[in-house]
């Protein structure tokens, strides 16, 4: 790993590198998008930093003893961290690494110290699973080597902001396993820019919402103005709805100063349009463009300067299927009495006590059930946001910090009211509509469906499965911190369990703990966080894949120092082949689910990795059965069929005896095709729905029913409805998607299966 990585040598992959904003970005660079250059200082510097500076323990030491329900404590404890970061020196190679690269950069644009944006960028965030969006902090027009360093250094500091010392503790995220990257990019001088979201954040729906404002994106992400709201059809390119709102404020360089500005908008723009049908179309088209690329929902921001768009960020859209629940009421409108209205933010009902908030010093008298009425949320009111029942913004669109947070939550939200702070009355009750943007006066009753109460007093639903299908769906999950979100899109169990993120979230090289003898350490890690995603989804299957780590994500681990450098680790030592050079770690991985089975959780299988050969399958198969584990016995065991050569010769990894097979298609598409995915010169080729690919599937498929062996799918492939009804098809047992796309792939699975039941009447009737 480099200290300084430019956007050209990073890709989505790289976020233990470059963290998500600047993983994504480099991927963006790759796929033709048009984004600013810039580069990345990297989560090594900062590791770096904090180890040479000798200041790791001490704030680790402040950590260990804080209790972040404790807002007092916590905002102390938040204070004397950052003030022992920004204080401490930077040493001066890692100030020198940082002044080449920015001078790099000027060079590279033709131009002396450039305007940048310095942008945190956590090595955890953006994942599908979890948003650490808004929780360290950006600078904006930064010029000039002493500043860029800086600026560097406070973003470090930054990843002990209050909220963001709330969000790891709530969603056990361990502090020191969690680096920050740094992204320092050209500054756009945008005359107007804004969000854009690849589908609707709170339903899901294939259209395209883009919100605008006047200047810099700051005064739309930040919620500051309530921005101009317009909805295009992703399919037709039709603009189905253009908002104008009132737009007050907003940020543009301060080309003096060198620094961002914050100024009324001039009257005559106020309650112009901002974006033009030729601007929407370029920006549909773009966002399409975007979600194709990474076969996901994006959230996106984007510039416009002289004509031209830019792409300024894009992260997974974290917030599907996390909603509170929708709820039609039966009451005629005459019983209501409309308070105010904004814009429905996330969908729901919630009623409780109004409770105002002027300032972050007042974030205590937020209690459990109540209703948080503010002009808009900041991300250190995330805590109190947690203890509300749903929350009223007078300011901010549906891509808002407080929407978007809100969706994370599942409780209501209503933004964009422009005047609830003052005409609501402390402590008077109310009832929000996430839906459709009404404030009602006094508790409405919602008998619309049997609810159950929320943590945080909010009206939720029980998950119930509303499609039937033969074929099972299940959900791939990388993290055990996902597993709840994953359980509640009703999933049939988990086609894969990665294990990777929890051994690379230790910090620590599985070798290490071997070799100074702390097998015992590993193997309690290890039964800790299956555990969650097993006892979630119990009694349903969850397949566990065994380690498949290439070399270069086990470098910058505690005692990673020695791992070879492979000039392409995804064709190198990983999988099982690495787990039988070194079977003492597939031994550990053993034992942890030798110990869940024991305290009976025997809906775990183990599926083993970048196999190519039978003979790996029963050396696997001795080794289990020397830590007490019995395939096919007690234990289902089975196999990733990501090799062409795994794929020709299945009858005799059948022969030599298997449970289930699941097909890895990242990996059999570039293995079949010869396409390195990561390498932009080929990349455009790699297509898992190449014949070729299709017909290994296809034989696999074939064999493996006729000797009564389970298939399955948890490839990016699988979460694609064409392929997924030509598996089903083909008679796939399973099919396993990500969390985001379970909904559209259950529909595709129930719509394959009814009409090859029509198909198999029609032929009896013709007969």
């Amino acid at each position: 790993m480099k200290y300084v990585e430019f956007f050209e040598e990073l890709r989505k992959e790289d976020v233990a590198v470059a963290g998500g904003k600047g993983a994504n970005l480099g991927e963006l660079t790759h796929a033709g998008i048009p984004v600013p250059p810039g580069f990345v200082v990297t989560s090594r510097t900062y590791d770096k930093f904090m180890k040479e500076t000798g200041i790791f323990d001490e704030i680790m030491d402040i950590l260990d003893a804080l209790d972040v329900n404790n807002n007092k404590q916590l905002q102390e404890a938040s204070r004397s961290i950052k003030k022992i970061m920004v204080n401490t020196e930077m040493p001066d190679e890692i100030k020198t690494i940082i002044i080449e690269a920015y001078n790099a950069l000027c060079v590279r644009i033709g131009k002396e110290n450039v305007y940048v944006a310095v942008r945190s960028s956590a090595t955890a965030e953006d994942l599908p699973e979890a948003s650490f969006a808004g929780q360290q902090d950006t600078y904006l027009n930064v010029r000039g080597v002493d500043d860029v360093v800086s600026y560097v250094q406070q973003c470090w500091a930054s990843l002990f902001e209050s909220r963001a010392i709330f969000y790891r503790e709530e969603n056990n995220f361990d502090h020191s396993k969690v680096y920050i990257a740094v992204v320092v990019q050209e500054m756009v001088d945008a005359e107007k820019a804004g969000v854009m979201f690849t589908v609707h954040p709170s339903t899901g729906e294939d259209k395209i919402l883009i919100e605008a404002a006047w200047g810099l994106g700051e005064a739309v992400v930040s919620g500051s103005v309530t921005p101009d709201t317009c909805w295009v059809d992703k399919k037709t390119g039709e603009i189905l709805d253009y908002q104008i709102s009132t737009k007050n404020i907003m940020f543009k360089r301060d080309t003096g100063a060198g620094r961002t500005l914050q100024t009324d908008v001039p009257d005559d723009m106020k309650n112009k349009r901002v974006l033009s049908p030729y601007e929407i179309a370029n920006l549909t088209e773009l966002g399409k463009r975007i979600q194709d690329h990474y076969q996901f929902p994006q959230d996106t921001e984007w510039a416009i300067e002289k004509g031209k768009i830019f792409l300024l960020q894009s992260r997974p859209v974290t917030t599907l299927g996390k909603t509170a629940r929708e709820s039609e009421s039966k009451e005629s409108e005459g019983e209501r009495i409309i308070v105010t209205k904004g814009l429905g933010a996330s969908p729901g009902m919630a009623s409780g006590a109004v409770k105002i908030v002027k300032n972050p010093d007042e974030l205590d008298k937020i209690e459990l059930g109540d209703i948080m009425v503010t002009v808009m949320t900041t991300p250190d009111m995330v805590p109190a946001m947690k203890r509300a029942s749903g929350v009223i913004t007078d300011e901010g669109g549906v891509t808002c910090h407080a929407a978007i947070v809100s969706r994370e939550l599942g409780i209501p939200s209503v933004v964009g009211t422009g005047d609830a702070t003052k005409i609501l009355k402390e402590n008077s009750v109310v009832t929000l509509d996430g839906r459709k943007g009404f404030v009602f006066e006094g508790k409405i009753k919602d008998e619309s469906e049997e609810a159950t109460k929320g943590s945080a007093g909010q009206t939720t639903v029980i998950q119930q499965q509303s499609i039937l299908t033969v074929t099972d769906v299940k959900v791939n999950v990388s993290m055990p911190e996902a597993a709840k979100k994953a359980a509640e899109t009703g999933a049939d169990g988990v086609g894969l369990l990665r294990t990777e993120h929890m051994m690379l979230a230790m910090g620590v090289h599985p070798k290490k703990f071997i070799r100074e003898g702390r097998e015992d350490e590993l193997v309690k890690a290890l039964v800790e966080n299956i555990l969650k995603v097993a006892d979630t989804f119990y009694p349903k299957t969850v397949w566990y894949r065994t380690l498949d780590a290439p070399t270069d994500e086990f470098q910058s681990l505690e005692g990673g120092e020695d791992e070879p450098y492979e000039h392409n680790p995804m064709l190198g030592w990983r999988g099982i082949r690495r787990e039988l050079d070194e079977p003492e770690i597939l031994i550990a991985e053993f034992k942890a689910i030798k110990k869940l089975h024991e305290q009976g959780y025997t809906n775990i299988g183990i599926m083993l990795p970048l196999l190519q050969h039978p003979d790996e399958l029963r050396k696997a198969k001795k080794i289990a059965e020397s830590v007490g584990l019995k395939p096919q016995k007690n234990i289902e065991f089975g196999m990733m069929v990501e090799t062409p050569a795994a794929a020709l010769t299945i009858e005799d990894f059948i022969a030599e005896g298997l449970d289930f097979v699941s097909f890895g298609t990242n990996d059999l598409t570039q293995y079949t095709l010869a396409i390195d995915r990561n390498n932009e010169n080929v990349a455009e080729l790699y297509n898992e729905r190449h014949p070729a690919v299709m017909k290994l599937i296809k034989r696999v498929i074939i064999k493996c029913n006729e000797a009564g062996v389970k298939t399955s799918i948890c490839g990016q492939a699988g979460s694609m409805p064409d392929v997924v009804e030509k598996l089903v098809e083909l008679g796939i047992t399973s099919v396993s998607a990500n969390t985001d796309a379970i909904p559209a792939v259950r529909e595709t699975v129930a719509r394959v299966e009814k009409k090859l039941l029509l198909k198999a009447a029609r032929k009896l009737i013709q007969e």
